[in-house]
């Protein structure tokens, strides 16, 4: 998939950017340009950069300096890993290059604001969303600021899917080429727009959160349209796996049931000790002849009204699907979409959440045209439609991520993190990483821990 990256980056520069961005691209990392895109007055940071396939690096890099009107830079307080950032460390996002500063999900106070920022002030504590939107698109006027059309001018993504999403934080030049938030300042094209202030009753522990998997958590609910009375079942006991359960009780679910297994199998027990309610199903335990779906259909009477997608397109089960990925003959496996499928009632509704970045093979299209299923892309979520709402339920006590939130590190450690995330390691589900801004954690919220 590297040499995918290499040819993708090569393709996108002999074609050249799609006109009308309004934002400058691929400024992944101010050592690219120092005189461009670094502080004047020369100070260093720390930031975690992508070094090639399953390999990452924390190096010391230059501060980033004001390049357009709109820029806020900020002393990042918080960021933390995803499930998405793997994506990018196995190399399985197009458009990658050395040296390009990871994390598309952080928190901080303001260092400094360009010029036409009238909103926020140094010193203001915000979140900023994983997308960069312009505020002012067809898109963004309806809130829908994941699909800006104007901060993300990849040609390549704009060929294989058709259109572009907006730009994102350290997320490849497939999105825009931006420096993300593992690091210890970060660049906020349109801060104005993509900044929410943080009151001071919601710590970073909880705020930083609204910067993603919230918001990606609430959509995946939302959009596939969970209901008062409805059976949920959910692949994936991640993060964002662990939040859907949660919210979508919240929506009013009678029964929601959890599947994962292998070597995150004890995410299971965890998001049952945390919300004792949900039901789980370890795929790994399953007898011989029994499969997800059989399971299901006997768990619930003709299976779940609702199946969500939140683990991830990349991780092939079946010796087949196995080959073909490893020959580069589909980007993303069918396998969870097809158990979906077949899982849920007649007229059941499927979502779709975790990353698929391309084509897949064996698509079971017949069961979902007879049955009635309806598929669902719940795409990148909106992040501005949702996270002012999230917040007050942050805030009325309704939504406490504090239940998925397992580890706090320093930064000098996230190499490390992203080894053990990758691994399924040492019970770690959401983690709060600090930097030499962050205050000391709050009440309720894990200690530092350190593996060094």
């Amino acid at each position: 998939m590297a040499v995918t990256s290499q040819g993708a980056n090569i393709l996108e520069k002999a074609m050249g950017h799609v006109e009308g961005g309004v934002t400058e691209q691929d400024v992944s990392n101010p050592d690219r340009d120092r005189e461009k895109y670094a502080d004047p007055s020369g100070e260093k940071m720390k930031a975690l950069v992508w070094n090639g396939k399953n390999s990452v690096e924390l190096v010391e890099t230059h501060k980033p300096r004001i390049i357009e009107d709109r820029d806020v830079i900020l002393k990042v307080t918080g960021s933390t890993i995803c499930g998405s950032d793997l994506h990018l460390y196995h190399g399985a996002i197009v458009e990658l290059q050395k040296g390009d500063i990871l994390g598309h999900e952080f928190c901080g106070r303001v260092d400094s604001v360009g010029p036409a920022v009238k909103n926020l002030k140094p010193g203001d504590r915000v979140v900023a969303s994983f997308q960069i939107a312009c505020g002012e698109c067809m898109y963004c006027q309806k809130k829908l600021s994941s699909q800006c059309e104007r901060t993300n001018t990849s040609k390549v993504e704009n060929v294989m899917y058709g259109g572009r999403t907006a730009g994102m934080f350290g997320y490849s030049h497939f999105t825009g080429g931006f420096a993300g938030g593992q690091a210890e300042y970060a660049r906020v094209p349109y801060g104005d727009v993509n900044l929410l202030p943080l009151p001071d009753d919601v710590p970073d522990e909880q705020g930083l959160y609204l910067s993603d998997v919230l918001s990606t958590s609430w959509n995946c609910v939302v959009d596939t349209g969970v209901k008062e009375g409805d059976v949920v079942a959910i692949w994936g006991a991640g993060p964002i796996g662990q939040m859907c359960a949660e919210m979508s009780f919240i929506r009013g679910a009678k029964r929601v049931i959890v599947i994962d297994g292998g070597p995150a199998a004890w995410r299971l027990d965890r998001i049952k000790s945390k919300t004792p309610k949900v039901e789980t199903l370890n795929y790994t335990d399953l007898a011989r002849g029994e499969t997800v779906t059989s399971k299901l259909k006997e768990m619930e009477h003709g299976g779940p009204d609702v199946a969500l997608e939140c683990a991830a397109g990349e991780y092939a089960k079946g010796i087949g699907h196995k080959m073909e990925l490893a020959l580069g003959l589909e980007t993303d496996t069918s396998e969870i979409v097809n158990e979906m499928i077949t899982s849920v009632k007649n007229f059941g509704r499927c979502g779709i959440t975790g990353v698929y970045v391309g084509f897949t093979n064996h698509f079971n299209i017949g069961a979902l045209m007879e049955r009635g299923i309806r598929l669902i892309g719940n795409g990148q979520a909106p992040v501005h439609l949702y996270w002012k709402d999230l917040l007050k339920m942050i805030q009325d006590g309704s939504l406490d991520t504090r239940i998925m939130l397992s580890h706090r590190i320093n930064i000098d450690e996230m190499d490390t993190l992203y080894q053990k995330f990758d691994a399924r390691a040492d019970n770690i589900q959401k983690v709060f990483v600090q930097t030499r801004f962050s205050g000391p954690p709050a009440p309720g919220t894990p200690e530092l821990t350190s593996w060094k």
